[in-house]
């Protein structure tokens, strides 16, 4: 007897779990929103006409220093003082760092001792020799040996003058390598000087624009911080070879403002008008579905929207120019993207 009741207690439990279940199933369908694929989509479209690019050609690009090295020195020794710091304004041939030259200065004293020995000597040899008290290979000996004494002392002064190591041109210290009482060695780098009077403005430009610039042709460029500021570049190198965006470096030569505001680093955009006349069909960028390598427009057609295959030839800012798959007078969906789909029934706004 209690085995029928738990078997009618179990039938029961599941034939409610199954009508529960059965109920949510219905609840959650009727929640789920059911598009109807028959329904028309409103959306917002433009009618295609041949215009002209009127934008002017704009390329972005980075500001560089004209010149810019880092100093050492051509000898090993002490340092005894650095008489610059970073952000110091330095001039041609100023001295910048002294090394330790005391042992050298010792050296040419016992040099120049041997010299003035050597120049007496050699005086007396030759009024000697003319009274043939002594050979004249004496003579020459001694002639040779104050020879050598001066070439030696002149290596001392040049030893010692490398000892103060100067700047080779106008800049500004940008970097700080060393300190005092650091040891110098030839080849390590102890500053570094950096010219910004003279610029570089190095601009990626597509392969498609690359025509429009011209060597040694002058062109307006101006830093993004500084938009009212206005430079003149001169186009100075034309890269040969396309980076991986498919753009080539091309590069400008021109001088900084009076207060050197532009920094080597600062970006900026390099502008020219644009002198295409031509007519083209231009489309907003925002129109184009599918991928960079097969771009697509809806077109609208008799109701319906038809996915469209195009062939973009340049982007021109948020514009693209189309070479093939549209015809002047085409209309476009320009917005309701939303549930769209190749052959969907549209209503144009």
């Amino acid at each position: 007897m209690k085995k029928i009741i738990y078997l009618i207690l179990a039938v029961a439990i599941v034939a409610i779990m199954i009508l529960r279940l059965r109920g949510n199933k219905e609840t959650t369908i009727n929640r789920v929103y059911q598009y109807n694929k028959e329904e028309a989509i409103k959306v917002q479209a433009i009618t295609l006409q041949a215009e002209s690019i009127d934008s002017d050609i704009s390329c972005p690009g980075t500001f560089e220093p004209n010149k810019e090295t880092k100093i050492s020195s051509e000898l090993q020794g002490r340092i005894n003082s650095v008489l610059v710091d970073v952000g110091s304004t330095v001039k041609k041939g100023q001295p910048l760092i002294q090394l330790d030259n005391a042992l050298l200065k010792l050296q040419l004293q016992i040099v120049e001792i041997q010299i003035e020995g050597l120049e007496d000597d050699l005086q007396r040899y030759i009024i000697l020799a003319k009274a043939d008290a002594v050979q004249g290979i004496q003579v020459e000996k001694t002639d040779l040996a104050l020879r050598s004494a001066r070439v030696q002392k002149a290596t001392l002064l040049e030893q010692i003058r490398k000892t103060t190591i100067h700047a080779p041109f106008n800049g500004i210290v940008t970097a700080k390598l060393t300190e005092e009482g650091a040891f110098a060695a030839p080849g390590i780098p102890l500053l570094q000087i950096t010219d910004i009077s003279q610029l570089r403005f190095t601009a990626n430009v597509p392969e498609g624009e690359l025509n429009q610039f011209s060597m040694n042709e002058l062109y307006t460029i101006s830093p993004d911080v500084y938009p009212g500021t206005v430079l003149t570049g001169r186009l100075t190198m034309t890269g040969s070879k396309s980076n991986m965006g498919n753009s080539f470096p091309v590069q400008f030569t021109l001088s900084n403002t009076a207060d050197l505001k532009i920094k080597s680093g600062m970006f900026g955009k390099v502008q020219r008008k644009n002198t295409d006349s031509e007519k083209h069909l231009i489309v907003p960028a925002s129109v184009i579905v599918g991928s960079n390598i097969q771009p697509q427009v809806y077109l609208v057609k008799d109701g319906q929207a038809v996915l469209r295959d195009i062939t973009v030839s340049k982007r021109v800012e948020n514009k693209v120019i189309v070479s093939a798959g549209l015809v002047s007078g085409d209309i476009i969906v320009a917005n309701g993207f939303v549930n769209l789909f190749d052959g969907a029934n549209v209503i144009v706004n």
